[in-house]
């Protein structure tokens, strides 16, 4: 094959990348402020939870001690918990002015997840204390939000007239491992769902983040409620994708948060980060071995090439190669750039995207393996 041809299609895939793809790198989706409504609406945060005894309780106070001016309660959904994570979370919500309802979830169904089973045991919990309630914040375990989240995404809503309203919580970069992937799963994220063509009502692309969701109650009713998507292991985004269905109006919207959402997930070692993507990546695929091909192929092209290309030039001197390699590979940089920044990491790093980028594709191609082996979507102890 003609080096300089494999070289051309890789810097033809990063311009597309850059300047035809919705210009996902800009990281540019933020929360921000909106005028106060007429009047705050009645909220329920519903809080699936299955073994999370190391975090709960400060997610439980950081929850209760919010700042939004509106009636707001928490329902924790304790999914079969055996590290006492109910008790945790009944003891960090003592003394507080907001209602904590804590309910131990049913046996799971067959064709549910254990998440969304959970999520609604809870929502059938909090039509019971809040029937009122305009909006459900569906938030993770290991989430934390900042006092004033709340308030600030309520205001958005509002004035946006959202259907759903999300934010992709600041992520665990700490450590080696940590500080390569977790910046380049945010890129990712981003590449493939594009931000501002998720919240352009006119664009077909939808997406979410499931660690901080702001539903509102009319529209998930409108949807059939949380069994249409009950065996969906990338849950948020199928979520996303049938409310913004409702209507060719229908309005949602995912930001970046800095500190408004910040995860307690430990992301230092490289096994609990592959954990968490082999998961679901296969399943991002459709579980087809085709498209598995192709994502492998395409992963290589884009973003293997150019590095390659430029790092073996003893043994090819084909300048023209070189050349268009130099270029996709400052792309590359160039976009990762704004994802770094969001991370607090220096600019040099976005050199070692393509080492991110190698060990992401390890992870999708064991996340079929997995899944051919019988193991596939398996977390704490379930596997789907």
């Amino acid at each position: 094959m003609d080096l300089t041809l494999v070289a051309a299609a890789a810097l033809g895939a990063w311009l597309f990348l850059t300047f035809g793809r919705g210009q996902y790198w800009r990281a540019s989706e933020r929360p921000k402020d909106a005028p106060a409504p007429l009047s705050w609406p009645e909220i329920v945060a519903v809080i699936p939870a299955r073994d999370e005894a190391a975090t709960i309780a400060t997610v439980i106070a950081a929850h209760l001690a919010n700042d939004y001016e509106g009636k707001f309660s928490v329902v924790l959904a304790d999914d079969g918990s055996v590290d006492g994570t109910a008790d945790i979370a009944r003891r960090a919500a003592e003394g507080k002015d907001r209602p904590l309802e804590i309910l131990v979830t049913p046996d799971l169904p067959a064709g549910w997840t254990g998440k969304l089973w959970a999520l609604e045991s809870g929502v059938q919990k909090a039509k019971e204390i809040a029937p009122g309630a305009k909006y459900y914040l569906f938030a993770d375990a290991d989430i934390v939000l900042a006092p004033d989240t709340l308030h600030r995404l309520v205001a958005r809503a509002e004035r946006e007239n959202l259907a759903l309203t999300s934010l992709m919580a600041r992520l665990d970069a700490k450590g080696h491992w940590g500080a390569l992937l977790i910046p380049a799963f945010i890129y990712f994220f981003q590449k493939l769902y594009p931000f501002a063509r998720i919240n352009d009502p006119s664009e077909n692309t939808a997406g979410a983040a499931g660690g901080c969701m702001l539903v509102r109650t009319d529209a998930l009713v409108a949807i059939g409620g949380v069994e249409t998507i009950k065996g969906a292991l990338i849950d948020d985004c199928a979520l996303a994708r049938r409310i913004k269905d409702i209507t060719p109006s229908t309005k949602i919207w995912l930001g970046l948060a800095e500190d408004e959402a910040t995860s307690l997930r430990d992301n230092s070692s490289l096994s609990a980060i592959w954990t968490m993507v082999a998961r679901t990546a296969y399943a991002q695929l459709g579980y087809s071995p085709l498209l598995l091909a192709g994502a492998t192929i395409a992963m290589a092209l884009i973003y293997l090439v150019p590095p390659l290309i430029i790092l073996t030039i003893a043994s090819h001197w084909s300048m023209i190669a070189i050349y268009y390699a130099l270029i996709a590979w400052a792309l590359m940089a160039y976009t990762y750039w704004p994802t770094l920044k969001l991370y607090d990491r220096p600019p040099w790093e976005a050199a070692f995207l393509p080492a991110s980028a190698a060990l992401y594709t390890a992870m999708m191609i064991s996340s079929a393996l997995r899944h051919w082996q019988g193991q596939g979507g398996r977390w704490k102890g379930r596997t789907y």
